[in-house]
């Protein structure tokens, strides 16, 4: 670990920041908002605004930031390969600035379509940054720390969600008079961005293996890496390279069409699905309603305390990452968040006859959180740029970003009426996702702690090729594959 590695990955993360930030923001100040809504429909209309509309505008708000997220996402490999790694990044904080002037200034518009334009302006930046941060991190990350960096993703992300739901509260931010501000202050970390982007190198092998820059590439690397000596790195990059030779142009219809990829990019949405589809969003948007329900006193320091369960478990999947493995801790975390999701239940569904059961509740969202950032969190966006070697990986990341982003859409526009329809047995809908995702990982991921992206992909080049010759991979040989030495 260098000083010029740690502030270059640093500086990445404000992207990650920014996006928790925009992902929690929305929570805490949504009674507040609402009256505005209200407010805004009165002076238009000469009369209240129904609670069917305010329902429908309320989640629109909320999940219009994940339409911007799906296209952001979706458009990464048009920007990382024309623009290189760092340069996108400078390049979408446009958005963001453009974003916070939206938002910033619908109060004073009396305008509520100016704040859903802007949600959906940041949902575009944030689905770019989730492409954005992971591809850079994990090329400028040596093998041996690029799991342990790669969690500084989500670790911006639960930093972000905290410091939302902090300023969120009623006597800071979250009140009539600064909400605005509390959703437009997005252009601070942009700006520090675009100040200490220009000082980050980019990634060394975007210059070796997409611009032939070979000389720069070992500039960099020297810097980053703090020794003179950076023959192994070159040469890793240099194998991959001669693979990409060897591979023609891969599209987004490839990944799916080649037996080579098809395995690969399927593990890689599964994993984005695991994350958005367990819950998780309905915490983060809902959990301040959620606690409400569950008859908590003080709802919104309840919402902080699971921000702050948050962030610590993001730090401790941080040490733990790259001596447990990817595989194993994305398993602790799936089944013990379903444990969580059916206490959960348990404790909403017992609420009236029994008044402690509200404090189940609170340590079952607690644990809920805790497990999510044991796995489920932070490995699902760093491991798609592992299991695919340089030419597939803008393509992969994108496919893999739209699924997340969807299935963030799906379960923002949806979780409230689906709530009102099943009750107090909304979670069980997650328990069962969770434990067919488990079943999922088990059988088909493997582990790729301490292999490189060349013998990662080795291992998919040696299953893609039994099965273009209609061998058949058992989970058990497809295990032995992923965790064998190449």
């Amino acid at each position: 670990m260098t000083l010029r590695l740690m502030v270059a990955v640093s500086v990445a993360v404000l992207g990650s920041l920014q996006f928790g930030y925009n992902t929690g923001v929305i929570n805490a100040p949504q009674k507040v908002i609402e009256n505005f809504y209200n407010e805004t429909w009165l002076s238009r209309y000469d009369m209240p605004i129904s609670d069917t509309t305010l329902t429908s505008l309320w989640s629109l708000s909320v999940a219009i930031f994940s339409v911007g997220g799906m296209i952001g996402s979706f458009s990464v490999g048009l920007f990382v390969n024309r623009f290189g790694r760092r340069n996108s990044m400078l390049i979408a904080n446009i958005l963001a600035f453009i974003a916070a002037i939206f938002m910033g200034f619908s109060k004073m518009a009396y305008s509520f379509e100016m704040l859903i334009i802007g949600r959906f302006v940041i949902g575009l930046y944030c689905g770019l940054t989730t492409g954005f941060v992971p591809l850079y991190v994990g090329e400028v990350a040596p093998t041996s720390l690029r799991g342990a960096l790669g969690t500084l993703h989500q670790l911006g992300v639960v930093v972000g969600i905290l410091i939302a739901q902090i300023f969120g509260l009623e006597p800071i931010m979250g009140n009539d008079s600064l909400w605005p501000l509390l959703l437009g202050c997005i252009f601070i970390p942009a700006l520090i961005q675009c100040a200490a982007l220009p000082f980050c190198p980019e990634s060394p092998r975007f210059l070796l293996i997409n611009r032939n820059e070979e000389d720069k590439a070992k500039s960099v690397l020297k810097k980053l890496r703090g020794t003179t000596d950076v023959t192994a790195d070159l040469q890793e990059m240099k194998e991959e390279s001669r693979q990409m030779m060897r591979e023609k142009k891969v599209t987004i219809l490839e990944l799916f069409r080649s037996p080579l990829y098809r395995q690969p990019i399927l593990i890689a949405i599964v994993l984005q699905l695991s994350q958005q589809l367990s819950g998780i969003n309905a915490v983060f948007y809902y959990s301040t309603m959620i606690f409400e329900k569950a008859q908590v006193e003080q709802p919104i320091y309840a919402t902080i305390g699971a921000g702050i369960v948050n962030t610590a478990f993001t730090v401790v999947s941080l040490f733990v990452v790259e001596r447990a493995g990817r595989r194993t801790l994305h398993l602790i975390g799936l089944a013990g968040m379903a444990g969580c999701a059916i206490l959960m239940t348990i404790a909403l569904v017992l609420l009236d006859r029994v008044a402690e059961m509200s404090y189940l509740s609170i340590v079952a969202i607690f644990g809920f959180v805790a497990f999510f950032e044991i796995g489920p969190g932070p490995i699902p966006w760093f491991i798609v740029a592992e299991l695919f070697s340089q030419g597939p990986r803008p393509a992969a990341i994108a496919v893999a970003g739209l699924s997340n982003w969807t299935s963030n859409f799906i379960v923002g526009m949806c979780f409230q009426y689906v709530e009102q329809v099943t009750g107090a047995y909304v979670f069980i809908i997650f328990t069962v996702l969770l434990i067919f995702f488990f079943i999922y990982t088990f059988f088909k991921v493997p582990e790729t702690k301490g292999r490189t992206f060349d013998e990662i992909a080795s291992n998919f080049r040696q299953a893609g090729g039994e099965s273009s010759t209609d061998k058949h991979t058992s989970p058990e040989e497809f295990h032995s594959l992923g965790d064998s030495q190449v």
